[in-house]
């Protein structure tokens, strides 16, 4: 029991640590990062990636099944199972601890905290396109997409660290074992071919079509900072 209770109090010492700041910027910032509404840019350069990058109607339809199934798995553990179970509040909704948790207006949710659904959301589907892809760049932007996302639960005190490191851990273990059975799913319907070429990743996708999907997360971190600009005007 000390061991947890120990685990518990350096559980909201990271949180604390994390929490909030004093700038209004960082406050809206944080707030458009962590709304899933920010990054439909970015979800419609996936679905061009594949769209661009597939021959058949059938190839298509197996990734973005697949890719459904990350949040569907990642999403529906978290919020259907775990978190019913568990029952742990969030820390802005703790009586114990909200009076020292920063919060910012208009950001708040009633259900519980363990574990993350941001963070297993998102990092299934870094884990699963990083897999799909196989590019350098594209995987450092898609993990440090996940891993800000994660942070914003922190800094508005939605989660603890540890509901953010579980809901990684999950994450990772979904988007791995989804992209398994795409992967042998997938070579069923379509031939083993290996793409020598610098124009493709040897997974067969379009170092072009990679860069615009970048070049779309990029947009809404830019977008980002207007929104945040603006709320403190």
């Amino acid at each position: 029991m000390a061991d947890i209770q120990s685990i518990l109090e350096l559980d909201r010492e990271l949180l604390f640590f994390f929490n909030g700041s004093d700038s209004l910027f960082v406050d809206g910032l944080m707030a458009t990062f962590t709304s899933g509404f920010t990054w439909i840019p970015l979800y419609v350069g996936w679905l061009y990636l594949v769209i661009k990058n597939n021959e058949t109607f059938t190839q298509v339809a197996l990734t973005v099944c697949a890719a459904l199934l990350c949040l569907l798995l990642a999403d529906g553990v978290s919020e259907g199972i775990v978190k019913p179970l568990v029952g742990r509040l969030r820390p802005c909704n703790d009586p114990s601890i909200r009076h020292l948790v920063d919060v910012v207006e208009g950001v708040q949710a009633s259900d519980y905290s363990f574990f993350s659904g941001h963070a297993s959301n998102t990092f299934s589907l870094a884990v699963f396109f990083c897999l799909l892809v196989r590019s350098r760049i594209f995987n450092a932007f898609m993990i440090t997409w996940s891993l800000l996302n994660c942070y914003t639960r922190l800094y508005l005190g939605m989660h603890y660290p540890t509901d953010i490191l579980t809901g990684l851990v999950w994450g990772a273990l979904v988007g791995a074992s989804v992209y398994w059975v795409y992967f042998k799913l997938y070579f069923k319907i379509t031939p083993k071919l290996n793409y020598v070429s610098t124009q493709y990743t040897y997974t067969g996708y379009s170092r072009v079509d990679i860069d615009i999907v970048i070049s779309l997360l990029v947009f809404c971190l830019l977008y980002s900072v207007v929104r945040a600009f603006l709320y403190i005007v």
